[in-house]
């Protein structure tokens, strides 16, 4: 197990209410390289016996810090091989198209990432799909549920980083 640098979380870090210190920030990171790991696994990992290091991942997930375990599976293997990002925009910006769109784009199970953006672009997705004629399809599927002023697709050529795990630096006050 690789540990990032620890020597920089001598401070505490309190969020809603709950302090988490260098021995948090350690448990963190190894939840985020492997959530299979035993509680175990991880005391003895960040120099803890069993019961504090449960107890400190209790509180970790209760405070909405860890929330959630997944698995990460293989896109190709699932025959999800083209990644797009998909901005759109927009001139309509009511509570009720919004919750329209959210709705919409939320349920189709291709859109992996949905974000509201500042800028030119109103929204940007990562959908993926196993090739582009699906993802025409989507696209069809997209616009017939809400009217857009603008939608635009880039096409990822090749993955050079890909992660979920968050940099832990920034957990110091």
């Amino acid at each position: 197990m690789k540990f990032l640098n620890f020597q920089i979380y001598k401070k505490k870090f309190v969020y809603e209410g709950v302090d988490m210190d260098s021995i948090d920030i350690k448990i963190l990171d190894c939840l985020q390289v492997d959530a299979t790991l035993s509680v175990s696994e991880v005391a003895k990992q960040v120099g803890l016996s069993t019961s504090p290091c449960w107890n400190r991942i209790q509180r970790l997930e209760q405070a909405g810090i860890i929330r959630g375990r997944v698995a990460l599976l293989d896109a190709e293997s699932l025959n999800v091989r083209v990644t797009a990002f998909v901005s759109i925009r927009t001139n309509q910006h009511s509570a009720t198209w919004f919750e329209k769109f959210s709705k919409a784009v939320s349920s189709f199970p291709e859109v992996v990432e949905f974000y509201r953006m500042s800028g030119d672009v109103d929204y940007l997705l990562r959908v993926v799909v196993p090739d582009i004629a699906s993802y025409d399809e989507f696209y069809k599927r997209l616009i017939e549920h809400v009217d857009l002023t603008d939608v635009s697709s880039s096409f990822a050529m090749e993955e050079i980083k890909y992660t979920t795990a968050l940099p832990l630096d920034y957990a110091v006050a």
